[in-house]
């Protein structure tokens, strides 16, 4: 089998996501007052708490355990009140106390869901989807949990290959990243592609840059996930034998991961061998996954209370205040835009996944509900286009806020057709002039005069009598080649719309 749809014709993939999120934006670490921060020379912020001297004490950082319980609440999860932390004992050099502070069976959030907007053609590959009265596939992503737990130190390996011990002439620790607050949350086997997979991590992204516990930065290895797969046949309820994946460290690596693993385990069945439970790494320039280890099970870590922590018992006034920090979600964000600015599913979503673009949206958009449509589709389509091309944010571009409102009006009252707008933006790039400017100086602003366009219309009608007896003859399409000619003439500057409402009025007449 070489590609996904042929695995998927006898096969259903099963695969759970474990993702790990340091909290940056705290200035500590989880249980010591060192500085929170990756980007200091190395082995700098380090103290004997996070070192793992003997006798050094850890004291729980408060407004950590804020962020988890304010990721569980935007998450759908129950908040357990009572939940301790654990010791996990492994022998790595990344964790010179040898064991990593975590928490057990009860977590600080449990049972959550998000709800997923699964695309046609992922759609196609479930046997547990139903369609939306609106077309679209949501599929219900349950979260297990979401605990809270240490982060280890960096390992970087001198002279290996992506980042991998072997063929390294030697490894150096720095543990500025030890002790770091990281939470941790781990889906239900519910999602059943890589597209799946990497739309889940995208949405989960943008739910915690909402709400503000961290920069999610893949590439600095603030957001980071597992994947655990295996495969089973259509129809069949138990599961396989799953493989665990690392180094998936963008959403591409996740997708083509995943996919790599699919297709792996689908020929090793295929041929009559056994996938085995291990844990495999990621090489993107390789594109393969690798034998990293057996996997490890829960006894092997030896997991007992930490003697040095106190049960937590939260209390619901402290949930309640956590509560009251909550902003309005992406999914929330979407809704109301469809409500109240009349914008497609497909136009809200993309705005509301976007945190950057969201805030940039309703910014130029302020009061003027009325170009809300022609604003998204200036932002989703030309700015995403220039910003993509350049590989620049919002933030980084030279575009303001302002010239997008302004070019947005010029385009939702008509005074500028969509092929100008696209002219205007590329010249608003080059030149940094408004767009009301650029119309003005350079004669851009559409003819909408209705005596006009009908003296052009007939003008368009008299040239082309073959065109017009097909149209007479009942050929409806032949009406583009006429509005073609007809914006021509015009050198562009026609209002098509008011080129094919006068187009089809003449004709009709004759």
């Amino acid at each position: 089998m070489k590609t996904l749809s042929e695995v998927f014709k006898k096969y259903e993939a099963v695969i759970g996501l474990e993702i790990h999120t340091e909290l940056t934006s705290l200035d500590t670490k989880m249980f010591c007052s060192c500085k929170n921060s990756s980007t200091d020379p190395v082995n700098q912020n380090v103290c004997p708490v996070c070192l793992g001297m003997p006798g050094a004490l850890p004291v729980p950082n408060k407004d950590a355990i804020k962020s988890i319980v304010l990721a569980g609440l935007a998450t759908n999860c129950d908040i357990e009140k009572n939940s301790m932390f654990y010791r996990k004992n492994y022998f790595y050099p990344d964790m010179s106390k040898n064991y990593q502070i975590t928490q057990g069976p009860v977590a600080f959030c449990m049972r959550g869901h998000l709800d997923l907007d699964v695309p046609t053609k992922a759609a196609q590959e479930r046997v547990d989807i139903d369609k939306e009265e609106d077309g679209s596939y949501i599929a219900h992503i349950g979260i297990t949990r979401i605990h809270m737990e240490e982060d280890a130190g960096k390992l970087n390996h001198i002279g290996g290959v992506d980042g991998r011990i072997a063929g390294a002439d030697h490894s150096l620790i720095d543990y500025n990243r030890c002790g770091v607050p990281l939470i941790e949350l781990v889906t239900e086997p519910d999602l059943r592609t890589p597209e799946e997979a990497r739309l889940f991590m995208q949405k989960l992204r943008e739910i915690f840059l909402t709400i503000k516990i961290s920069d999610c930065s893949m590439e600095q290895g603030s957001m980071r996930c597992d994947g655990n797969v295996s495969l089973r046949k259509r129809g069949a309820k138990e599961f396989g034998v799953k493989t665990e994946l690392k180094n998936m460290n963008s959403f591409k690596n996740l997708h083509d991961g995943l996919e790599y693993e699919i297709i792996r385990q689908a020929n090793v069945l295929e041929e009559g061998g056994q996938v085995y439970q291990e844990t495999r790494h990621w090489e993107p320039s390789n594109k393969r996954t690798v034998v990293m280890r057996t996997k490890e099970t829960a006894d092997d870590y030896r997991l007992f209370p930490d003697p040095d922590l106190a049960p937590y018992d939260l209390s619901d006034e402290f949930i309640d205040s956590v509560r009251e920090f909550l902003p309005e979600l992406p999914d929330q964000k979407r809704d109301r835009y469809i409500a109240d600015y009349g914008l497609s599913k497909q136009d809200a979503s993309e705005l509301a996944g976007s945190l950057e673009q969201s805030s940039f949206f309703e910014e130029a958009l302020g009061d003027k509900k009325e170009i809300a449509k022609s604003l998204a589709n200036i932002i989703l389509n030309n700015l995403a286009g220039y910003l993509n091309a350049e590989g620049l944010s919002i933030s980084e571009s030279k575009i303001s806020a302002e010239s997008i409102s302004e070019l947005a009006e010029l385009l939702s009252s008509d005074e500028i057709s969509s092929k100008q707008a696209k002219d205007v933006f590329a010249i608003m790039i080059e030149e940094d002039e408004l767009p009301r400017v650029i119309v003005e100086e350079r004669g851009m602003k559409q003819v909408s005069d209705k005596g006009a366009i009908v003296e052009l219309v007939k003008e368009v009608i008299a040239k082309s009598p073959d065109q017009v007896q097909q149209y007479k003859d009942g050929n409806q399409k032949i009406i583009g080649y006429l509005v073609g000619q007809a914006m021509k003439a015009s050198k562009g500057q026609g209002n098509p719309k008011l080129i094919n409402q006068t187009l089809r009025e003449e004709l009709d007449k004759l």
